[in-house]
Order: C-alpha cells, then sequence, then structure tokens
C-alpha cells in the first residue's frame, strides 16, 4: 500500500506565482528610519521607500529566518534576530545591506523558532543609543512569559542585564532615562482577546531612581509601547480590535488613534516621524504629526522560490485515518485533503481537492459507504460526508458553527456521528435528517472521549472535573 500512496500523493500540488508580485500582502515585522522601511517577507529581509515601490531584498540565507530589524538612532545599521547558524540569535549589518554579524551566543532552547507558540528567543526590541542593542531572552529561564531584557554592544562582547526583574516589548524616552515597556511576552500565543492576569500594561521604569510606575490600567492587552516626545504610543485591544492608542504624560489621558474592526494591528515600530506597523498583511504608515495613514505598496521581484509551483509528497503529513469496515481500503486526512488508498492495488482518490481549505479527522462509516470530515470550507468548522468513492458531492451535515470541533465518532449502525468541541459540549446528528442533539455541556473542560454503544443506543464519556478526578457517564 505504501508504493501507491507514496507514487499518487506526490502528485499533490501546491499552487503558485511565477510572476512578480505587485502589492503583496504576508509583510511582516516593519521598521522605519526616515524614508526608508525595513520587513521580512518569506524569511528574509527586505527595504522599500516609505513611498513604496519595488522592494530590495537584504539576506537570503535558506536556512533561516531574518526578523525584527531595528535600525539604530543614526539609521546607519540594522539589528536583527536571525537563524543563520542553527540557534536564534542578534546580528548586525549596515543599513544598506552587507555581511551579518554575529554578536550573541546562547544555547538554543529548541522552541525558538517564529512559529511556535513561545515565540523565537533573544528578539531585537530596540537601541539604546548607537552603540547599544536592546533585545529580549529566555536564555536565564524558559518561562515563555517572562524573559528578561538585555543589552550588547553592536561590535560583541558580553550582554548586560538591564535592572528588570522581566520584560518584553520597551521603547525608550528621548533622553534616555526612562524605558517605557511590557512585563510579559505573549504576542505570540493563539488567545485572542485573553483577559486574564497574563494580560499585559505599560509599565515606566526611570533608571535614576529605579522605580517603576503603570500608566495602563484594564483586563485587555496594552502592549508595544513607543515614546515619542511626551506621549508614549501602544496597542490596545479594549475594544476587541487591535488599535493605536497614546498616552500623554503631561494630561495623563489616553486617547484611541485607529479604528480598525477586520484586522488587527500587529507590530509596529516607531521611526523619526511615524509609526510603522501591520495589517491584513499589509504595510501602513501612521503619520504621528497628522494622524494620516497611508499604506505602503510594495512589489516584489525576485525568483520567489516558496510561492513557486512544486510537487509535495503528501504522506509526509497524515494527520488521520481509517479503514474501510472490508479492508480494502484506508482513508487518510493529508494537508488539508481527504485520500482513500487501496491496500493492494488500485487507484489513489483525492476526495476533497480543496485547496485553500483545511479537510480534517476522517472517519469510515461503518456500512462503508460514506467517509466523515471535518472542513472549514465555508469559514468555520462544519461536518461532511462524502459517498466513499467519491462519486458524488459532499454533503454538509452541520451549520452556523462557533467553534472549533473534534473528532466525529460513527454509530455503529452509520446513522448517528457524535462528536465534541471547544465550547465543552458533545453533541451528535442524525445523518438523515440533520438534526443536531446536545448530549452535555462540561463546565470545567473539553470532552475528548467519547465513544457508542454496540447497538448505537447508549454514548459513554468522560466528564473532567477540576480539582478532582474525571468520571464516566453513560447516557441515552
Amino acid at each position: 500500500m505504501k508504493k501507491y500512496f507514496l507514487s499518487m500523493m506526490a502528485g499533490f500540488i501546491l499552487t503558485g506565482m511565477i510572476s512578480a508580485q505587485e502589492n503583496v500582502r504576508l509583510l511582516r515585522f516593519p521598521a522605519i528610519h526616515g524614508n526608508q522601511v525595513v520587513f521580512t517577507y518569506a524569511g528574509d529581509l527586505y527595504t522599500v521607500p516609505l513611498k513604496g515601490g519595488t522592494a530590495r531584498r537584504l539576506t537570503s540565507d535558506e536556512k533561516g529566518y531574518e526578523m525584527f530589524a531595528r535600525f539604530s538612532p543614526d539609521g546607519k545599521f540594522i539589528a536583527f534576530t536571525a537563524q543563520y547558524d542553527g540557534n536564534t540569535e542578534v546580528y548586525l549589518m549596515p543599513s544598506s545591506g552587507g555581511t551579518p554579524q554575529r554578536l550573541t551566543y546562547t544555547a538554543t532552547l529548541k522552541r525558538d523558532d517564529i512559529s511556535d507558540r513561545m515565540g523565537p528567543n533573544n528578539i531585537v526590541m530596540t537601541w539604546e543609543n548607537n552603540d547599544n542593542i536592546i533585545f529580549r531572552s529566555r536564555k536565564q529561564s524558559f518561562n515563555s512569559f517572562k524573559g528578561q531584557l538585555f543589552k550588547i554592544s553592536r561590535k560583541g562582547g558580553m550582554t548586560d542585564e538591564l535592572p528588570l526583574p522581566s520584560g518584553g516589548w520597551c521603547s525608550f524616552s528621548p533622553d534616555r532615562k526612562k524605558m517605557a515597556f511590557n512585563q510579559v511576552f505573549r504576542e505570540f500565543r493563539t488567545w485572542k482577546y485573553y483577559k486574564g492576569g497574563m494580560a499585559d500594561e505599560v509599565w515606566i521604569y526611570d533608571f535614576d531612581t529605579k522605580t517603576t510606575t503603570q500608566i495602563t490600567n484594564n483586563i485587555n492587552q496594552d502592549i508595544f509601547p513607543m515614546w515619542h516626545g511626551d506621549k508614549i504610543y501602544f496597542l490596545s485591544d479594549r475594544d476587541r480590535t487591535m488599535n493605536l492608542f497614546v498616552y500623554d504624560l503631561k494630561t495623563k489621558q489616553t486617547t484611541k488613534l485607529t479604528q480598525y474592526t477586520e484586522y488587527d494591528i500587529k507590530f509596529p515600530s516607531l521611526g523619526d516621524h511615524s509609526i510603522v506597523y501591520e495589517n491584513g498583511g499589509y504595510l501602513y504608515n501612521y503619520e504621528l504629526s497628522t494622524g494620516k495613514i497611508t499604506q505602503i505598496p510594495v512589489s516584489i521581484e525576485n525568483d520567489l522560490l516558496t510561492a513557486r509551483s512544486s510537487f509535495v509528497d503528501a504522506s509526509k503529513f497524515i494527520t488521520s485515518w481509517a479503514i474501510s469496515p472490508d479492508g480494502k481500503r484506508v482513508a487518510f486526512g493529508a494537508r488539508g485533503d481527504v485520500f482513500t488508498v487501496p491496500a493492494n492495488s488500485g487507484i489513489t482518490r483525492n476526495l476533497t481537492k480543496s485547496s485553500g481549505v483545511h479537510d480534517r479527522n476522517v472517519e469510515w462509516s461503518p456500512d462503508g459507504k460514506y467517509i466523515s470530515f471535518i472542513s472549514d470550507r465555508t469559514g468555520e468548522d462544519e461536518i461532511y460526508i462524502r459517498v466513499q468513492d467519491g462519486s458524488q458531492p459532499a454533503i454538509q451535515l452541520t451549520s452556523n458553527s462557533d467553534t472549533y470541533k473534534y473528532n466525529p465518532v460513527w454509530s455503529p449502525d452509520s446513522k448517528k456521528l457524535l462528536w465534541s468541541d471547544k465550547m465543552g459540549r458533545l453533541n451528535y446528528l442524525n445523518v438523515a435528517t440533520k438534526k443536531v442533539t446536545l448530549v452535555t455541556n462540561s463546565k470545567d473542560w473539553e470532552i475528548r472521549e467519547y465513544e457508542w454503544s454496540p447497538d448505537s443506543r447508549w454514548i459513554a464519556y468522560t466528564l473532567p472535573h477540576n480539582n478532582t478526578v474525571s468520571v464516566i457517564i453513560f447516557t441515552m
């Protein structure tokens, strides 16, 4: 079976673009100095004029990721975080381009990648002056929320820890005697609209008096402080979507400056006269003196190696599987599609062929007629079934989903499907009528273990409880 699976699955194609891209998206981690903007695209650093245009690539390492570029105050250098030598470290290069110089040497945490929910290690935050670079590191602690701030000379050498117990995004006052900063670092976590004890605030540390003052105080996220003159700009999701706010140090008043409702502002950076940031994958510039917001149009003209069409062996990305009742075929969920593969001989079928859609959690009905799966093709998780030979279109069984669904399980009579979800609910549906019935709703945690009785009349599940043992429950 493996021979057929590998040969047929290798034909799964990633759709790409072969021409230069105009006004590209997925532009990340911008920084600005004067009229020069540097950002990350496809793992490399690019530079483009503030007015936009064709970007010029500054780095070209194929093994790692270059990110969080920050200009020196005089604009001559760029400090950034990169993975040239395996570890995620701080590097330096001329702002016009040149050979990167490695500045830090730390042990890898094996959780340093940009895709990890802990976020990368050794992230460049800002410059103290033209000589010293400030970066956030977990080299003294694995705790992802409580890294420390360090500084290192652009000439290299030993690092010095700032006199703070923890720190994240930060910005110096114009006289460099104070610093606005965050204590918690959770920008890479997947919890949107978080309002718990780890929601961050903006603080000011006085290096002379060794005192700390809190300038924001609410249950939402207040992050990315940027100090300009007598004002501190920052992001907050206090109105649900992450927008730009400003705190006036003289009046002690906070004002909302942007009104985004669809996408959060991400990873802003302060320049001489403006703030650049991401929104919806594009770059924008906020002019401090006027409040004018303009998009920075960017085109990329290179080989776009990571975007070209390519053959991918989907057998390396299997996430779910189910054997047909007669044992002659196997269903696989792989790379967002649903496949069935012969046990001995025959063809491999791609039942969904849904580029840009995530189809997952395949299960074969006990009568052998259908394959069920979860798909987000409507924008939300819904349950579908399809005739196992692919001869008929998929049938959507659920609608109006409001959360993430977990693996549906067929009843032995093939008439019902049982599943749980992120909201702690356990449900089943009648395949013929599409009627959904709520079995129970866990108050403490998600229900992840559930099964049908052999006669399809009873359901057994594990109900989790806080501060005590879970219990097994049977219900009709």
